[in-house]
């Protein structure tokens, strides 16, 4: 394994950051291909032993259960100073602006509850998790600032937002002496690349580092032609991202395929390896022990600027989709059930 800085952190992370989405009770969620904790523990296990420090989760995973056994895993598993724990916190609902609970209460609320389900102190990476349209931006920062000042928090990132969104955010940050977000978590991959036009760019610019998540586009940058999966077959919301662009993806897929029969390596290698020539440490999804040693294998594989060139060629504009598709005032809605989860506060 190789490693990196977080942006402008002290955090040393991992190249290859384990999403811990899949992981959590399918009876607690939107999601019925997720792992036990039997099987969640198997695969957080192999990826420390592997050397990967870094994992990502949310309170909206499974209803906290993601977080619950992450948690659980890295306690049995490693020390907690050796690790990076980033977890992400949901916005307001409806109820909790009827009931006249303040951004800052909120955060001060998902903090508590995440750090419950995690067992843990302190969360290395705490991630806005989508632009929360009912909350003032300056409630939000000054929540996560407080957050941080208690020693809740070490860093802050950012995930789900547009460029312009994020430098209004650092600008207030700065002027007001409050924590910055350090990392952007944005949706970035071979079959998706739209963050290229003003994110990336920008958080090249500020040292932000960039932690994309679907990063094998939902297993697609890893199947050929007419394999599937039962994440491929169950997992709504992915197609929903992905199904209605196939046919312009179809030949970024083909070029994956034969470079890497051509290297004689798997598509989930020449993905993550064209994926980390643009990012700090994209998050990638491991349900199985197959996926956490494409992984692994991926951070040791080096890309040619021409066979980066070839993959990145048939590329076309993508309209956006996911939760970014949702990200307007009209459509962000405090009582929106959002795709990639539920949240609950006790």
């Amino acid at each position: 394994m190789k490693y990196t800085m977080l942006g402008n952190s002290d955090l040393r992370v991992s190249r290859i950051c384990m999403g811990c989405m899949g992981f959590g009770d399918p009876h607690n969620g939107q999601h019925s291909w997720t792992l036990d904790e039997a099987h969640s523990r198997a695969i957080l296990r192999q990826g420390l032993e592997g050397g990967i420090n870094f994992f990502d989760t949310a309170i909206g995973y499974q209803s906290g259960t993601s977080e619950q056994y992450l948690g659980r895993a890295l306690r049995d598993f490693a020390r907690r100073e050796e690790v990076v724990v980033a977890t992400k916190f949901l916005p307001r609902t409806n109820e909790e602006i009827a009931n006249g609970i303040s951004g800052q209460e909120h955060i001060r609320r998902m903090v508590d509850k995440s750090l419950q389900n995690l067992g843990m102190d302190y969360i290395d990476l705490y991630i806005y998790h989508m632009w929360d349209y009912q909350t003032p931006l300056y409630d939000i920062l000054e929540g996560l600032n407080q957050v941080v000042k208690a020693g809740k928090v070490r860093y802050l990132g950012i995930s789900n937002c547009f460029a312009w969104q994020l430098c209004k955010a650092n600008d207030l940050a700065r002027a007001e002496g409050f924590a910055p977000f350090v990392s952007l978590q944005g949706h970035y991959n071979l079959l998706f690349r739209e963050e290229e036009r003003e994110m990336v760019p920008f958080c090249r610019e500020e040292n932000i580092a960039l932690t994309p998540y679907s990063a094998l586009a939902g297993g697609r940058l890893s199947k050929h032609p007419g394999e599937t999966s039962q994440r491929l077959e169950q997992d709504s919301y992915a197609k929903g991202k992905y199904d209605g662009a196939a046919d312009q993806d179809a030949p970024i897929l083909a070029q994956v395929a034969a470079l890497a029969q051509a290297r004689g390596v798997s598509m989930t290698e020449i993905s993550l390896a064209w994926l980390l020539t643009k990012v700090t440490s994209p998050v990638v999804g491991m349900t199985k022990p197959s996926h956490v040693t494409g992984a692994l294998r991926a951070v040791d594989l080096t890309l040619t600027p021409e066979e980066c060139a070839a993959l990145e060629a048939p590329y076309t504009p993508h309209a956006l989709v996911g939760v970014m598709a949702q990200n307007t005032p009209s459509a962000a809605r405090a009582d929106h059930v959002w795709s990639i989860g539920t949240q609950t506060i006790d």
